[in-house]
């Protein structure tokens, strides 16, 4: 690193020294675990089960996990319900998970996430499967962005969601609408 000493605190483990992971160095190393697991357990059932069933079981993981997610990015931002609530967590989702996306406020309570870069599609293409990637973007992008709706709805006024374009579908760009 040019020369420069690496000031990071380092740990004795028997007779070796080893250096401590920065922050952007663990949030690397979870991301990556995060998206491996998501692969794996995936592969797995469709070896066992077959294609539809991992999907179908697939379908359901993301219909809790963004519930998940949601309640986590609520707490640490300190964010509300509503569309302005769903707005900074959903920003926060994709810049952490390493998207290319816009968002942007629409008249009428609505909210346009607009994706440049998705790394799910990359991976898919990445591992050769991106032949599957329309049918599992389909399936889960719907599953998951509901999910987030759903969980940023106030009693009085919920959230809609609808999936415009989809970049695993062959459009330039993921399009997601939120309404509430």
């Amino acid at each position: 690193m040019g020369g420069r000493e690496d000031r990071r605190p380092e740990v004795e483990v028997g007779e070796a020294r080893t250096r401590v992971l920065d922050d952007g160095e663990k949030a690397d190393y979870f991301r990556r675990c995060y998206t491996s697991a998501d692969g794996l357990w995936f592969m797995m059932v469709e070896e066992m089960w077959g294609f539809e069933e991992a999907l179908e079981i697939d379908r359901q993981v993301w219909s809790v996990l963004p519930k998940i997610q949601a309640r986590t990015l609520r707490e640490i931002l300190g964010a509300g319900k509503g569309i302005g609530g769903l707005a900074e967590c959903i920003a926060a989702k994709h810049s952490a998970e390493g998207f290319g996306f816009e968002m942007e406020a629409e008249q009428g309570g609505r909210l346009r996430l607009t994706i440049s870069r998705c790394p799910w599609q990359d991976l898919m293409a990445r591992s050769g499967r991106a032949h599957l990637s329309d049918r599992v973007g389909s399936v889960i992008c719907n599953a998951e962005y509901s999910a987030w709706a759903a969980e940023f709805s106030e009693v009085d006024r919920k959230i809609s969601f609808l999936l415009r374009s989809r970049i695993c579908g062959g459009d330039d760009v993921c399009t997601f609408s939120f309404e509430g």
